[in-house]
């Protein structure tokens, strides 16, 4: 589970990010993935039990982790690491082009939810189809009331259009969201929700909520 322990490794690594700290303390570094890392095998098998495509997906917890090592190649932060640890639980496997379930741990800082952030265009286009085509579905999904009741803020995109994308008019109902470049719920937690032992239990249980989303996305790709 994670513990503060795991949150004060990733505030020492912001303190102190480079490659000769990293070193001398990468038995830390080793600890606090395996922190996380043990959460996400606790999400696996409480999301197997209600979503058949994480079941039948066999994922491997390591493989659902990003990799702490920042790619600097073409930015002006030169800093080699992230400071936090995230996770994304999809069917097929986070290179996949599926929609799923995400955590991100980062002291003060950490948020969890579901969707698909940023995807390639011709996915968009299939998922903006399948809104316009069933937009009334769409609407008791994302205003449904357990979702509602764990993400307040309700579905949130990662960047939105001004205008409508072709082949759309401004005055299609759906247009608000057919604008959308992404679709996603997010929920802040604090570093108490993050350390508790039933961490893994109250996470899964705002994941179900938002699964309906993720079915009507993915059933499209």
């Amino acid at each position: 589970m994670i513990t503060t322990k795991t949150l004060d490794f990733l505030s020492n690594l912001k303190a102190n990010n480079t490659k000769a700290w990293f070193d001398d303390n990468n038995k830390e570094y080793q600890k606090a993935q395996g922190d996380v890392l043990d959460t996400v095998v606790q999400l696996l098998a409480r999301l197997s039990s209600f979503d058949d495509d994480i079941a039948s997906s066999y994922l491997e917890p390591k493989a659902c982790l990003m990799r702490i090592n920042r790619d600097i190649r073409f930015s002006k932060d030169k800093t080699p690491y992230k400071t936090n640890f995230f996770a994304f639980i999809n069917k097929g496997g986070r290179k996949s082009p599926y929609a799923g379930y995400y955590l991100h741990v980062e002291p003060g800082a950490s948020f969890a939810g579901g969707g698909i952030y940023m995807p390639e265009p011709a996915i968009l286009e299939h998922v903006r189809g399948e809104i316009d085509r069933f937009f009334k579905e769409w609407q008791s999904i994302v205003q449904g009331k357990e979702l509602l009741h764990f993400f307040p803020e309700g579905v949130q995109p990662s960047g939105k259009l001004v205008r409508p994308p072709k082949g759309y008019d401004i005055s299609n109902p759906a247009i608000d969201y057919l604008k959308f470049k992404g679709y996603f719920t997010q929920r802040f937690l604090d570093n108490n929700e993050v350390t508790d032992p039933g961490f893994a239990d109250s996470l899964s249980v705002k994941f179900r909520s938002v699964k309906p989303l993720i079915d009507f996305i993915n059933r499209v790709l």
